[in-house]
């Protein structure tokens, strides 16, 4: 049976993490979504989906020790960052550094050291790049933060507040897995073959940097800087839905109700309301548009996306949209090795069939 984009088609079988799209609910290893976005950090929710259960205290630590010990470029990575050139998109720049890390000490079969060497290097080299470009002094990383604290510390040489360190973790926690997607699709078809983990990780990177993947917060974020002022937001987007015009950060593919992550950062971001400017606007503006829609258009769901508080909180942090897609990569690396040693557990290459539509001469 031809299914344009495999859409439909069960491909794989996964203990890592599920999609209930009708009730609007995510599960990672069992673990409903905002159960665990509320109660456990970066840390402890990667050796949850790397390992299939949460980590003792012991184990917590040792993980937290070992993402530390990985996070800083070698030489020859850091040549390799510095040769690029100045146009080079950040996806690109990622992808390239992380294949520089060569292939040797990657082979088959993957393993959670490999997985975790390369989910501390991804903040280091957004990091460094961006601060290259900036024509900025490069920031060591800073041992004693943990893993979110510590990429916006390297991004920005500031300790960051307590609410947008706690937005920024609960962000990246809930796009850490999303099951049979494009880019982890494209991890375990390259797995499939036996190849490296850098090899399937720089697949699924190349993947993720397509615009109808990664995404980009721009609208969301110019959404909020015409708002401006919470008094300003039922009056331009009554505008907007009037003429027609899209709401960005509203709306989602497969959930057919409440995205569950922007539910669960969003109640991440009520328990700071007032702590930060721009996420406080986030919040009203969100009861706007879903009053101003129900008024509107009546019997018509749309509800904020993860992309729409994704993109305030980049604001609030004052970190530029095109760090959107690199942070994204920077949590979705622990889903993509966590698929890759599923991959390897019990592999059978991926080899589906075409439909040839052609002419026989």
């Amino acid at each position: 049976m031809f299914s344009p984009g495999l859409k439909g088609v069960t491909a794989a079988r996964t203990a890592i993490s599920h999609i209930d799209g009708e009730a609007g609910k995510l599960f990672y290893r069992g673990y409903e979504i905002r159960d665990v976005a509320s109660q456990y950090s970066f840390e402890e929710v990667a050796y949850l989906i790397w390992n299939g259960r949460l980590p003792d205290k012991k184990e917590l630590n040792d993980l937290k020790k070992a993402l530390v010990q990985q996070r800083t470029l070698s030489e020859s990575s850091m040549s390799v960052l510095t040769a690029l050139p100045d146009q080079m998109d950040l996806m690109s720049v990622i992808r390239t550094v992380l294949s520089a890390q060569g292939t040797s000490d990657y082979a088959w079969k993957p393993t959670i050291s490999q997985a975790i060497r390369l989910t501390a290097l991804v903040p280091t080299i957004i990091s460094n790049r961006l601060r290259l470009l900036n024509g900025e002094s490069l920031i060591e990383p800073d041992s004693s933060l943990d893993h979110v604290e510590n990429y916006l510390y390297m991004l920005t040489g500031k300790q960051p507040s307590t609410a947008v360190k706690a937005a920024l973790e609960t962000y990246m926690i809930l796009t850490m897995e999303h099951s049979m997607n494009a880019s982890t699709f494209s991890a375990r078809v390259t797995a499939s073959t036996e190849s490296d983990l850098v090899s399937a990780i720089t697949a699924a990177i190349g993947t993720m940097k397509g615009p109808l993947h990664g995404g980009a917060p721009s609208g969301v974020i110019d959404l909020l800087n015409e708002i401006s002022t919470k008094d300003r937001a039922e009056k331009v987007i009554r505008q907007k839905i009037t003429i027609g015009e899209k709401l960005m950060g509203f709306g989602h593919r497969v959930y057919k109700t409440h995205d569950p992550r922007s539910v669960a950062l969003r109640d991440k971001l009520t328990e700071s309301n007032g702590a930060d400017e721009w996420l406080d606007l986030a919040l009203h503006v969100e009861e706007t548009a879903i009053a101003v829609l129900a008024d509107l258009k009546p019997g018509r769901a749309l509800y904020t996306n993860v992309e729409f508080y994704a993109a305030a909180i980049m604001k609030s942090i004052d970190l530029p949209a095109e760090l959107f897609t690199p942070t994204f990569t920077a949590s979705r690396i622990v889903g993509w090795t966590a698929h890759v040693l599923e991959q390897a557990e019990d592999n059978v290459i991926f080899r589906p069939q075409a439909e040839y539509v052609g002419e026989l001469k």
